[in-house]
């Protein structure tokens, strides 16, 4: 088994800063590529941003300069920083894991795993 819990979101004021965390525990042997997903109101799930496990980034051009993706690989943890928060950035963020895992004790299977989602808010 396999779980992906997320802390950190919340209410905050435009200009203000969150910091997601996301962790991954369970059968694991390894952990790919980990990312943020967000879905707002109405709107579909869009990737934020996502790290490669030797630490290779990519943003959504929404995010660039303003949010920062980073990895424990000793902790399988995956951190969003965000600052300067905009309204526009409300939602719920998914952390997403891309992992093999042990699906017995002699075989591994790989496959993409979902947290729960924390809510982020921010008002103006």
């Amino acid at each position: 088994q396999v779980q992906l819990v997320e802390s950190g979101g919340g209410l905050v004021q435009a200009g203000e800063s969150l910091r997601l965390s996301c962790a991954a525990s369970g059968r694991i042997f390894r952990v790919n590529t980990m990312g943020w997903y967000r879905q707002g109101p109405g709107t579909q799930r869009e990737l934020v941003a996502n790290i490669t496990s030797d630490g290779s980034t990519n943003y959504a051009d929404s995010v660039k300069a303003r949010f920062t993706i980073s990895r424990d690989n000793a902790k399988n943890t995956v951190y969003l920083q965000m600052n300067s928060l905009k309204p526009e950035d409300t939602g719920v963020y998914y952390c997403k894991a891309d992992l093999i895992y042990y699906s017995t004790s002699y075989s591994r299977d790989r496959h993409d795993y979902w947290g729960q989602g924390t809510q982020v808010t921010v008002s103006s």
